[in-house]
């Protein structure tokens, strides 16, 4: 039996959630989550119109989650009546050819924007983050000024503008930020 290790966090409101890791059983889930995504949401996603996804896509974005290479964490918004709301997911997944760099993506479901669900992700994402990676390769919208600023959080930067997108590469820090639940 899969031991899923859940962590407690307060979005900046003070909102209680849950971080947990991904799982296969939460193929559906992703693609209802995803199924939810304003357009610009979905594109913003994969800098790409992807009206679904496809069965291939559910594939890696859940089934090759692996928790050593790809590590895949989800957030849980606790409501009123103590049942899970989803707001958002976000991964880290080591490149084969430079194991100590890895990409990540966040995505927060439209409704939880700017409440510090990407936030109070990665700073889980960051303690869980595959061994050995000190690196984060991403490229994001030029356009995307809160993703930008997001992975400039995250430690010292070098940017490189490419059209409407902007490779960016983050050198993370060997300390960790404090844990999700811990309030600051």
């Amino acid at each position: 039996m899969e031991v899923r290790v859940i962590t407690e966090a307060r979005l900046r409101d003070g909102t209680p959630t849950l971080i947990l890791p991904l799982t296969p059983q939460d193929r559906e889930a992703v693609r209802a989550g995803f199924e939810e995504l304003s357009p610009e949401s979905r594109e913003r996603r994969f800098l790409a119109s992807v009206p679904h996804l496809t069965e291939v896509m559910l594939d890696h974005l859940v089934d090759d989650v692996d928790g050593i290479d790809h590590v895949a964490l989800a957030l849980v918004v606790i409501g009123d009546d103590h049942t899970g709301v989803p707001a958002g997911v976000a991964r880290m997944i080591r490149y084969a050819d430079n194991p100590t760099a890895a990409d990540v993506a966040v995505t927060v479901h439209d409704r939880w924007h700017g409440r510090g669900v990407a936030t109070a992700l990665l700073a889980e994402l960051l303690r869980q983050r595959p061994v050995g990676v000190t690196r984060i390769i991403t490229t994001v919208a030029t356009d995307n000024a809160a993703s930008l600023k997001m992975l400039r959080r995250l430690g010292p930067t070098h940017e490189e503008a490419a059209g409407a997108r902007i490779d960016v590469a983050v050198d993370l820090p060997d300390e960790l930020p404090p844990a999700a639940g811990s309030g600051t």
